[in-house]
Parts: structure tokens; sequence; C-alpha cells
């Protein structure tokens, strides 16, 4: 009996994001002058690194890291989200992390969001593409009056996403791990089409009341189909890759989201962007006309990632981010970022090891060969601290997959020519990770989970090769 080869779910997601790339970068010029220029800056911090005798592939692979990319769509109410959690799981990508928008920056940004991608970090090391999915806070009376909010509802009822046949085979390689190369072939076709920026006229008053409220609403709930917004690289140093891209005459946002740049281990997430250029569109006009104009809705966003954090890791790294914002309101006047630094080494471990060790931060732990072990503690175990000060063990870390609202939503806010408007004295909708399950069809999964389940495999590994149980 002949057996039907399937290209699987990492070999699928792979095409997938490299025909994403090749469409976007098509669409938007500028995207591929930032894959240029992460490239080049991946390649010139590894050679360093090799020159110091440093770890090029502590935080992965550099193809891995050049390789990778993630993507962010936005999505309506409804339907559209489950269908878009249907042909994510073609690809063996998962929801990861609640994220609200809404009051994570002083722009009008009115969505919940969570990233699809792999969570195996066998799949995570094949290929780690993700899509940072949006979904419209239709209901959230702070930005949407009742004619809109049911004038919205409609529009999004009445457009088709993603066509039946897409979805069929998206179900099928979901449930199967993967398709036949035909069938394979076909189904990256559609799920690229279906990200395509639509040639639809798109209905300018509409559009632009929705705009005066919030440039994502109208970018959501305005158009006639959905579109990838934005495309990321990665990149090993992301503020020599800011400084090239300027010095290329690319207007970056103003700083770079997320934790300073700093002596100690690198945390969570950095990011920043081109800003969104003008792109021509089709619209349609009160009296049914047709004219040209443009809409700054599309940028491009690089990102750099660090280590993952515990629970009470990312507590500290909250309170943390509190303290600079209180620092800078109590008069401080330096840029953020350097009220940051000074407050990261006033509070954090200098080294990824001593960060694990303090349980701040998720690690994999090994062996290294011909060490000689610590003698053990009273109840028989070996401290983890006594077998990396001995020099026994290694510790690497864990990478942090996943995003951070308040440089989302930064990010966001830096690309929008307005503040749109919300009405704080109107009720807000409750969001929460089992709701946006709910609406997904899906369970949102934990990041903070899934990063310190990968780290207690590892010591639960390391203590069956001690054949003594390993604590930290």
């Amino acid at each position: 009996m002949m057996t039907t080869t399937l290209v699987v779910h990492a070999e699928l997601r792979a095409r997938f994001a490299v025909a994403l790339a090749e469409m976007y970068g098509a669409e938007v010029p500028a995207y591929t002058t930032l894959v240029e220029v992460s490239r080049a800056v991946n390649a010139d911090v590894a050679a360093a690194l090799r020159e110091r005798g440093a770890e090029v592939d502590r935080y992965g692979s550099l193809e891995r890291v050049t390789a990778e990319r993630h993507g962010a769509i936005r999505v309506g109410s409804a339907r559209e989200p489950e269908q878009v959690g249907r042909v994510f799981a073609a690809f063996g990508m998962h929801p990861v992390g609640f994220y609200d928008l809404r009051d994570a920056s002083a722009s009008s940004v009115p969505v919940v969001s969570t990233a699809f991608r792999p969570v195996d970090p066998a799949e995570l090391a094949a290929n780690p593409f993700r899509v940072f999915t949006s979904v419209l806070a239709v209901d959230d009376a702070r930005f949407f009056d009742a004619p809109t909010r049911e004038r919205l509802e409609r529009f999004v009822e009445e457009r088709h996403l993603f066509s039946e046949e897409l979805l069929d085979l998206a179900d099928r390689a979901a449930a199967e791990g993967g398709l036949p190369a035909a069938e394979a072939d076909e189904l990256l076709r559609l799920a690229t089409d279906a990200f395509r920026l639509s040639t639809e006229p798109v209905d300018r008053a509409w559009y632009s009341h929705l705009e005066r409220i919030s440039a994502v609403a109208a970018d959501v709930g305005g158009v006639p189909a959905t579109h990838i917004n934005h495309l990321t690289p990665r990149v090993l140093d992301i503020d020599e890759l800011y400084r090239r891209m300027s010095e290329r005459g690319i207007t970056m946002i103003d700083e770079v989201q997320g934790p300073p740049a700093w002596e100690g281990p690198d945390v969570l997430l950095r990011q920043t962007s081109f800003r969104a250029l003008a792109e021509e569109r089709t619209f349609r006009e009160a009296d049914g006309s047709i004219s040209t104009g443009a809409l700054r809705v599309r940028f491009g966003e690089v990102e750099q990632r660090g280590i993952a954090l515990t629970a009470a890791g990312r507590d500290l790294y909250d309170r943390l981010v509190a303290e600079v914002d209180a620092r800078r309101a109590a008069g401080d006047a330096r840029a953020r970022v350097d009220v940051a630094r000074d407050v990261w080494r006033e509070h954090l471990p200098r080294t990824e090891a001593d960060l694990v060790l303090a349980g701040l931060a998720c690690g994999e732990v090994r062996l290294v060969g011909g060490a000689a072990l610590p003698g053990r503690e009273a109840d028989g175990s070996l401290s983890l601290r006594a077998l990396v000060d001995a020099g026994a063990v290694v510790v690497d870390p864990v990478v942090y997959e996943d995003f951070l609202p308040r440089s989302a939503a930064g990010i966001f806010q830096s690309n929008l020519t307005d503040s749109g408007t919300k009405d704080e004295g109107a009720g807000g909708a409750e969001y929460d990770a089992e709701r946006l399950s709910a609406i997904l069809g899906r369970p949102v999964l934990d990041p903070i989970a899934l990063a310190t389940d990968q780290m207690q495999r590892s010591l639960d590994a390391l203590s069956a090769q001690l054949q003594t149980p390993v604590t930290l």
C-alpha cells in the first residue's frame, strides 16, 4: 500500500512565513530594507561574539534568528477570530497570551489581542513564526456609541475573510498534522491571499468616522478585508538596527519600546519600527464616485528577544516599569530609557544564571562533563546554585516567545496620526483570557506557564541524569 507523504506543520509554517514575507515586501518595499539591515546586523553581531569567544546561539541559532518573523493582523467580532484560529491551527500555531491594549497607551486602541504560535520547543526551533492577532472590542462603549457599534457589527458580519475551501483545508491540516503536497500548496496559496491588501474601494465617510474614534478601529472595521499590518524580523542588536535604518533615511519611531539596553541580561522583548507609510488606496465617495487617496496604517517592526521571566520576575518587571514612570513624573527629565537603565541596575541581577537562581527567569540546565559535583543538601538533594557555582551545570536562557501589551500599544500609538477619542465616563467591556478563549473556540495558553514548564522539564531531566533531585 502506498503511503502519502504529508507536508507537516513545521514545513507548512516555514513556507507560510516566506510567502507572507514575499507578499509584504512587494506591498511595502521599506520592509525589504528592514530585512536587509537586520541580516547585516545579525551577521556583524555574531562575528563580534565569535571574536570574543562568546556563544552566538545563546538565544537561538543564527539561522533561526535570521529567519524568524512575526506578523500582525486585526479582525472584527463574531465569527472572524474563530476562523482565524482555524487557519493558524493548520500551521501548528496556537493562541498564547492575552493582551489588553485598550488602556495600555494614551491613544485610542480598542482591541484585545493574542499571538498564534507554536508551543513545543522543537516546533519553535524548527520555525517560530507568530501572528499577533487583535480583535476589535466592538462592545466597549468608551469607544463606540450604539449606532456605531450596530453598524460595525453589520459591516463585519457581511464580509467574508476566508473561503470555505481554505477553512476546510485548514481543518484537515490541523487534524492530520499536515497535508499532501498538492493540498499543501493550495492551502498556502489561499492562506497567503487571505492576508493580501484588498484593492476593493474603501467607503471614505465610514472609514473617516471610525478613524476619528481610532485609526486602529478604522483599519479593522472600515475596510473590506483584513491584511498583514506589519511583519517583523528579529535582530540581535536593536539599537544598532535603529541607527543603521536612520542612516538610510528611514524614519523610525521615537524610541525602542520595552526594557532598556544595559550591561545585564536582555529580558523579555524590545521592539521598534519605522513609521507607517502613505499607501495609495481607492475610495468610494458619498455620491458613489471612485477616487484615490492614501492611508497610513502599515509599518515595519523589528524585535530583539531576551530571557523569559517567571511569574515573580514578571511582577518585578511590572514594578520596575512603574518605578520608571514614577521617577519621570516626579521630575526626572531624562529619556525613558536612561531612567529605566538606572532602575534596572538597582534591582536586577547582572547575569542570566543569577536571574534564574533568584527565581525571576526561566532557564534550561545542562551538565558540564568532567566537573566535580558539590556536596548534597541535608535532604539529599543537589542545589542548582551549588552546581552552577561549582561549574558542573550551565544555565541557558529560555527565550521569551511572546509580547508586551505596553510595547505593542506603544508601537501602535507611535504610528497613529491622531490619538482618537475615548469616553472614560462610559462603561468598558470586560475581557480576559477566558472570554477570548470562548470567542476563539480554543484555549488561550499562558506564556509564563509554558516557559516555566520548559524550565521544569529541564530540571527533571538533570535530576534523572544525576539520579538525585536538583532544586532551585
